[in-house]
């Protein structure tokens, strides 16, 4: 399964680093642009080498942001994929 909101994309894996750690928040990103945020309602979010995870436990969650439309998630374990594009002077991150 990969979903796409905005400047994320957001692919199922079979399961969590052994190395991740456990965040305080739900924050996927904030858009550089408008400061709008990605936002899931419930899970948990993990956080390894700079890569974000999260895991649904027992119901869907939504992952919310007020420029584009929400999506839900069944139970699983997810990785955020922060979206990159070329130009002239290299690789960089999407704004969204």
């Amino acid at each position: 399964m990969m979903v796409r909101q905005g400047d994320l994309l957001i692919v199922k894996v079979d399961k969590m680093p052994k190395e991740a750690v456990k965040l305080n928040h739900r924050v996927l990103a904030e858009g550089e642009a408008t400061g709008h945020l990605h936002e899931l309602d419930s899970g948990v979010l993990y956080e390894t080498n700079g890569t974000l995870y999260f895991s649904v436990s027992d119901k869907t969650t939504a992952l919310n942001h007020p420029e584009h439309a929400t999506v839900t998630f069944e139970p699983g374990t997810y990785r955020v994929i922060q979206q990159r594009e070329y130009e002239p002077t290299g690789w960089r991150r999407v704004v969204d």
